[in-house]
């Protein structure tokens, strides 16, 4: 199963991953390790929490993620999530210098 290549694009560790969706990390670590089988039950919670394509993690083909999931996005929300809120006011002003000197460089 694709599940740790899905992890390691998400940029998770297993226990993030197994957190997101409410199982072990050990039962995660043996999917891995090919000593558990994947059910329909785990790959629903892997396309609805991690935007996954389900053609993909079932055959290996097509794209990894479905075409309305930008795995970059849901990383800074995630992350962005855990930060407390003077952190999460530093990297929106941080964001914003950084669109601001985009868009003059474009222009310049």
């Amino acid at each position: 199963m694709r599940i740790g290549e899905l992890r390691r694009a998400l940029g998770l560790k297993q226990t993030e991953l197994s957190g997101g969706i409410k199982m072990s990390q050990t039962y995660i670590g043996n999917i891995e390790n090919g000593k558990r089988k994947v059910n329909d039950r785990i790959i629903s919670l892997l396309l609805m929490t991690y935007g996954a394509n389900e053609g993909w993690l079932r055959t290996g083909k097509g794209s990894m993620f479905s075409k309305d999931n930008d795995p970059k996005v849901d990383r800074v929300i995630r992350n962005f999530k855990k930060l407390d809120g003077l952190l999460q006011d530093y990297v929106l002003k941080q964001i914003d210098l950084a669109v601001e000197y985009q868009e003059k460089k474009g222009k310049g």
